[in-house]
Protein backbone atom coordinates (compact mmCIF):
# COMPACT_ATOMS: atom_id res chain seq x y z
CA UNK A 1 0.00 0.00 0.00
CA UNK A 2 2.97 2.55 0.10
CA UNK A 3 5.78 1.37 -2.70
CA UNK A 4 6.21 3.49 -5.59
CA UNK A 5 4.76 0.47 -7.91
CA UNK A 6 1.33 0.44 -5.18
CA UNK A 7 1.27 4.56 -5.30
CA UNK A 8 1.78 5.57 -8.86
CA UNK A 9 1.73 5.08 -12.49
CA UNK A 10 5.23 6.02 -13.50
CA UNK A 11 4.18 6.43 -17.14
CA UNK A 12 3.21 10.25 -16.23
CA UNK A 13 6.42 11.92 -14.83
CA UNK A 14 9.42 13.23 -15.78
CA UNK A 15 11.23 11.45 -12.51
CA UNK A 16 10.12 7.83 -14.21
CA UNK A 17 13.44 6.51 -14.11
CA UNK A 18 14.62 8.02 -11.15
CA UNK A 19 11.54 6.93 -9.31
CA UNK A 20 12.08 3.11 -10.20
CA UNK A 21 15.41 3.04 -8.34
CA UNK A 22 13.51 3.13 -4.77
CA UNK A 23 11.16 0.69 -2.94
CA UNK A 24 9.26 3.50 -1.36
CA UNK A 25 8.61 7.22 -2.34
CA UNK A 26 10.00 8.80 0.80
CA UNK A 27 13.54 6.98 0.26
CA UNK A 28 13.49 9.62 -3.39
CA UNK A 29 13.56 12.65 -1.31
CA UNK A 30 16.72 13.71 -0.80
CA UNK A 31 17.50 13.66 -4.50
CA UNK A 32 15.41 15.75 -5.86
CA UNK A 33 17.51 18.66 -6.31
CA UNK A 34 20.37 16.39 -8.24
CA UNK A 35 17.45 15.17 -10.24
CA UNK A 36 15.87 18.43 -11.83
CA UNK A 37 19.13 19.89 -12.46
CA UNK A 38 20.31 16.51 -14.64
CA UNK A 39 16.72 16.38 -16.24
CA UNK A 40 17.01 20.46 -16.54
CA UNK A 41 20.44 20.05 -18.70
CA UNK A 42 18.66 17.30 -21.13
CA UNK A 43 15.71 19.91 -22.21
CA UNK A 44 15.39 21.03 -25.44
CA UNK A 45 15.35 24.68 -25.88
CA UNK A 46 13.12 24.71 -28.54
CA UNK A 47 10.80 22.92 -25.76
CA UNK A 48 11.62 24.80 -22.62
CA UNK A 49 13.10 28.30 -21.47
CA UNK A 50 15.70 28.76 -19.37
CA UNK A 51 13.98 32.09 -17.77
CA UNK A 52 16.62 32.09 -14.80
CA UNK A 53 20.24 30.03 -13.93
CA UNK A 54 18.67 26.68 -13.62
CA UNK A 55 14.81 27.37 -13.67
CA UNK A 56 13.15 25.78 -16.93
CA UNK A 57 9.74 26.54 -17.93
CA UNK A 58 7.85 24.69 -20.95
CA UNK A 59 6.86 27.11 -23.87
CA UNK A 60 3.26 26.20 -23.45
CA UNK A 61 3.05 27.23 -19.31
CA UNK A 62 1.55 30.44 -18.37
CA UNK A 63 3.52 31.94 -15.42
CA UNK A 64 1.66 34.67 -13.73
CA UNK A 65 3.67 37.66 -13.43
CA UNK A 66 4.04 37.63 -9.88
CA UNK A 67 4.95 34.43 -9.09
CA UNK A 68 7.81 33.40 -7.92
CA UNK A 69 10.42 30.21 -9.39
CA UNK A 70 13.05 29.51 -7.25
CA UNK A 71 16.12 27.32 -8.62
CA UNK A 72 16.40 24.54 -9.93
CA UNK A 73 12.40 23.94 -10.83
CA UNK A 74 10.72 22.45 -13.94
CA UNK A 75 7.46 23.73 -15.15
CA UNK A 76 5.80 21.13 -17.79
CA UNK A 77 3.65 21.90 -20.77
CA UNK A 78 0.49 23.36 -20.12
CA UNK A 79 0.77 23.97 -16.72
CA UNK A 80 -0.26 27.51 -14.26
CA UNK A 81 1.84 28.93 -12.09
CA UNK A 82 -0.81 31.23 -10.95
CA UNK A 83 -0.98 34.79 -8.75
CA UNK A 84 1.51 34.99 -6.04
CA UNK A 85 2.87 31.39 -6.23
CA UNK A 86 6.05 30.53 -4.18
CA UNK A 87 7.99 27.42 -5.62
CA UNK A 88 11.07 28.13 -3.38
CA UNK A 89 13.33 25.51 -4.88
CA UNK A 90 13.82 21.62 -5.75
CA UNK A 91 10.36 21.54 -7.37
CA UNK A 92 9.41 19.07 -10.43
CA UNK A 93 5.97 20.19 -11.80
CA UNK A 94 4.38 18.01 -14.62
CA UNK A 95 2.33 18.55 -17.55
CA UNK A 96 -1.35 20.38 -16.79
CA UNK A 97 -0.74 21.02 -13.15
CA UNK A 98 -1.76 24.21 -11.53
CA UNK A 99 -0.35 25.43 -8.49
CA UNK A 100 -2.32 28.34 -7.68
CA UNK A 101 -2.70 31.52 -6.00
CA UNK A 102 -0.54 31.99 -2.33
CA UNK A 103 0.81 28.36 -2.57
CA UNK A 104 4.66 27.03 -2.01
CA UNK A 105 6.09 24.26 -3.61
CA UNK A 106 9.59 22.81 -2.04
CA UNK A 107 11.02 19.97 -2.52
CA UNK A 108 8.64 18.07 -4.09
CA UNK A 109 7.75 15.91 -7.29
CA UNK A 110 4.15 16.84 -9.13
CA UNK A 111 3.35 13.88 -11.35
CA UNK A 112 1.18 15.11 -14.26
CA UNK A 113 -2.47 16.70 -13.73
CA UNK A 114 -1.79 17.81 -10.26
CA UNK A 115 -3.93 20.41 -8.78
CA UNK A 116 -2.58 22.45 -5.85
CA UNK A 117 -4.81 25.40 -6.68
CA UNK A 118 -5.17 27.49 -3.18
CA UNK A 119 -3.32 28.75 -0.55
CA UNK A 120 -1.76 25.43 -0.51
CA UNK A 121 1.83 24.33 1.42
CA UNK A 122 3.67 21.39 -0.56
CA UNK A 123 6.80 20.34 0.94
CA UNK A 124 9.00 17.48 0.54
CA UNK A 125 6.23 15.41 -0.85
CA UNK A 126 5.28 13.31 -4.06
CA UNK A 127 2.01 14.06 -5.34
CA UNK A 128 0.48 11.65 -8.09
CA UNK A 129 -1.24 11.75 -10.76
CA UNK A 130 -3.87 13.83 -11.01
CA UNK A 131 -4.25 14.00 -7.67
CA UNK A 132 -6.14 17.26 -5.97
CA UNK A 133 -5.82 19.07 -2.81
CA UNK A 134 -8.24 21.19 -1.64
CA UNK A 135 -8.07 24.76 -1.05
CA UNK A 136 -6.44 25.59 2.44
CA UNK A 137 -4.83 22.08 2.76
CA UNK A 138 -1.44 20.99 3.94
CA UNK A 139 1.51 18.84 3.92
CA UNK A 140 2.84 19.11 7.55
CA UNK A 141 6.78 18.07 7.05
CA UNK A 142 8.46 17.99 10.19
CA UNK A 143 7.06 16.59 13.72
CA UNK A 144 6.50 19.55 16.57
CA UNK A 145 9.46 17.03 18.89
CA UNK A 146 11.82 17.26 15.53
CA UNK A 147 12.11 13.44 15.88
CA UNK A 148 13.13 11.55 12.44
CA UNK A 149 9.77 10.62 10.63
CA UNK A 150 7.77 7.21 11.04
CA UNK A 151 5.50 5.50 8.49
CA UNK A 152 2.56 3.98 10.56
CA UNK A 153 0.67 1.32 9.52
CA UNK A 154 -1.35 -0.44 11.43
CA UNK A 155 0.82 -1.28 13.80
CA UNK A 156 3.78 -1.59 11.94
CA UNK A 157 6.51 1.41 12.38
CA UNK A 158 8.84 2.07 9.19
CA UNK A 159 11.64 4.27 9.83
CA UNK A 160 12.52 6.11 7.05
CA UNK A 161 15.32 8.20 8.88
CA UNK A 162 14.16 11.91 7.44
CA UNK A 163 13.43 15.26 9.43
CA UNK A 164 11.17 16.39 6.89
CA UNK A 165 8.59 14.42 5.66
CA UNK A 166 5.34 15.70 4.06
CA UNK A 167 3.33 13.34 2.63
CA UNK A 168 2.76 10.73 -0.64
CA UNK A 169 -0.27 11.06 -2.65
CA UNK A 170 -0.78 7.97 -4.83
CA UNK A 171 -2.47 8.50 -8.52
CA UNK A 172 -6.32 10.09 -8.20
CA UNK A 173 -6.23 11.24 -4.66
CA UNK A 174 -8.49 14.18 -3.73
CA UNK A 175 -7.78 15.73 -0.25
CA UNK A 176 -10.36 18.01 1.10
CA UNK A 177 -10.15 21.62 1.91
CA UNK A 178 -8.48 22.71 4.82
CA UNK A 179 -6.85 19.33 6.28
CA UNK A 180 -3.44 18.84 7.46
CA UNK A 181 -1.38 15.73 6.39
CA UNK A 182 1.07 15.08 9.32
CA UNK A 183 4.81 13.88 8.80
CA UNK A 184 5.14 10.32 7.21
CA UNK A 185 1.21 10.44 5.75
CA UNK A 186 0.10 7.70 2.70
CA UNK A 187 -2.48 7.69 0.52
CA UNK A 188 -3.20 5.26 -1.64
CA UNK A 189 -4.64 5.02 -4.93
CA UNK A 190 -8.13 6.75 -5.68
CA UNK A 191 -8.74 7.37 -1.77
CA UNK A 192 -10.80 10.48 -0.51
CA UNK A 193 -9.96 13.04 2.55
CA UNK A 194 -13.08 14.37 4.03
CA UNK A 195 -12.88 18.35 4.32
CA UNK A 196 -10.97 19.68 7.92
CA UNK A 197 -9.43 16.36 8.91
CA UNK A 198 -6.38 15.53 10.10
CA UNK A 199 -4.42 12.87 8.79
CA UNK A 200 -1.23 10.65 9.56
CA UNK A 201 -0.08 7.17 8.37
CA UNK A 202 -1.26 5.23 5.78
CA UNK A 203 -4.95 5.41 4.51
CA UNK A 204 -5.27 2.68 2.11
CA UNK A 205 -6.59 2.76 -1.48
CA UNK A 206 -9.68 3.13 -2.36
CA UNK A 207 -10.90 4.61 0.84
CA UNK A 208 -12.70 7.20 2.44
CA UNK A 209 -10.92 9.14 5.69
CA UNK A 210 -13.64 11.06 7.50
CA UNK A 211 -12.65 14.03 9.34
CA UNK A 212 -13.06 11.83 12.67
CA UNK A 213 -10.21 10.12 11.93
CA UNK A 214 -12.89 7.22 10.97
CA UNK A 215 -11.00 5.00 7.35
CA UNK A 216 -13.90 3.17 5.45
CA UNK A 217 -13.76 1.31 2.02
CA UNK A 218 -15.11 3.11 -1.15
CA UNK A 219 -18.35 1.72 -2.04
Amino acid sequence: MYTINELYDLDHTLAKDYLKQYTYPWEALKGIKDLILSIGATLSPEEYDEVSEHVWVHKTAKVFPSAYLGAPCIIGPNTEVRHCAFIRSSALVGADCVVGNSCELKNVILFDHVQTPHYNYVGDSILGYYSHMGAGSITSNVKSDKQLVVVHNQGENIETGLKKFGAMLGDYVEVGCNSVLNPGTVIGRHSRVYPTSCVRGVVPEYSIHKNSGEIIPQK
